[in-house]
């Protein structure tokens, strides 16, 4: 079955485009520790801008992580991110993907939202967030910010390149954990394969993504697994990053990806935390869940948010004062969970 938008998105995704022109300089941002949605969503959307004349850059608040800086290896002066705010002020339209709130471009937010210039977003979370007025083209249905980009790039004709079906690639398959996750709808897997059809290397991207790792690495797996902790009464588990593990074995949190789904992978457990200290007095949770546990409504309670199956939030406090009053709210809504469950029976 060929890959075809609904007439409304058709509709939604060329009202997008059109406020872009060639000749004009538009900065591409993402949130605060990129990930490889974000990043390849980035990478894809500047090579198919720049293509059409548009001078596209990026520029992040925070630094590309070492595995992913392939994306922009042939994207000439693309990642502009050390001299982020310098090109936003310059900019004559700002794109944000694969987030809908401001909060969350950390250093940047005050320059976004002052710079007078439409902001586009293009995003697949549940949150409508607060970013200044622009162009929006959203689908919390979508496995990834990348899936949106690839139909932008359909709805308007944009030429797939093989450089740009190589982000889109990789903000896929980051985004559905290698097509595992049960956001991978069959849509999903024809867009991969239109992606694979424009001259994608699977092998080249997995080696690039997952087989660059550090030693440390393996070393932080092994150090925050030790940690763990489950209440199979409430099918829930955890892990903990020791405090200065990340810093101690020369690595970033980049490197945590993958951790919290060892919990998450153990029978019976619905609910699946990482907590890390990020800095003095202030604790990042990564969730997951398993079944129909709805992780960003949970987050939603704390001031986060993401998707169903996986979300985060941050609070202030220290790493005891965190983990009590997450856990606490985790157990009780698990139990309520549970119990609306059996009584749907």
């Amino acid at each position: 079955m060929p890959f075809t938008l609904a007439p409304d998105r058709l509709a939604s995704a060329r009202s997008f485009a059109s406020a872009l022109a060639p000749g004009q300089r538009v900065c591409l941002t993402t949130h605060v520790n990129p990930d490889g949605d974000g990043l390849g969503s980035e990478a894809g959307l500047a090579h198919l801008l720049r293509d059409r004349g548009i001078d596209a850059v990026i520029t992040n608040p925070t630094p590309t992580p070492p595995r992913f800086a392939f994306l922009f290896e042939d994207l000439p002066g693309g990642d502009r991110t050390p001299e982020a705010i310098r090109e936003l002020r310059r900019a004559d339209a700002i794109i944000v993907l694969d987030i809908s709130d401001l909060g969350r471009l950390g250093m940047l937010a005050d320059t976004v939202r002052d710079r007078g210039v439409p902001v586009s977003c293009v995003d697949h979370h549940v949150s409508e967030g607060a970013l200044p007025d622009g162009p929006r083209y959203l689908d919390p249905g979508a496995a990834a910010t990348g899936e949106l980009v690839f139909e932008l790039a359909v709805a308007n004709g944009w030429t797939m390149t093989e450089e740009a079906a190589r982000g889109l690639y990789v903000a896929i398959l980051t985004d559905t954990g290698g097509f595992r996750f049960s956001n991978t709808r069959p849509r999903t897997l024809r867009i991969a394969a239109e992606l694979l059809e424009a001259g994608v290397d699977p092998e080249q991207i997995y080696l690039e993504v997952y087989a660059r790792a550090p030693e440390g690495r393996p070393r932080l797996f092994a150090e925050a697994l030790q940690t763990l902790v489950v209440e199979p009464e409430y099918g829930l588990a955890w892990v903990t990053v020791p405090p200065g593990a990340i810093e101690r074995l020369g690595v970033s949190s980049d490197d945590l990806e993958g951790v919290v789904e060892f919990p998450r992978s153990i029978e019976g457990v619905r609910m699946a935390l990482l907590f890390r200290e990020v800095s003095q007095g202030r604790v990042k949770v990564s969730l997951r869940s398993v079944g129909d546990v709805d992780v960003a409504a949970f987050s939603n309670r704390f001031g986060g948010g993401g998707h169903t199956k996986a979300a985060g939030l941050a609070l202030p406090g220290s790493l005891a004062e965190v983990q009590a009053t997450v856990l606490a709210a985790a157990r009780a809504y698990l139990a309520a969970d549970g119990r609306k469950r059996a009584v749907s029976r």
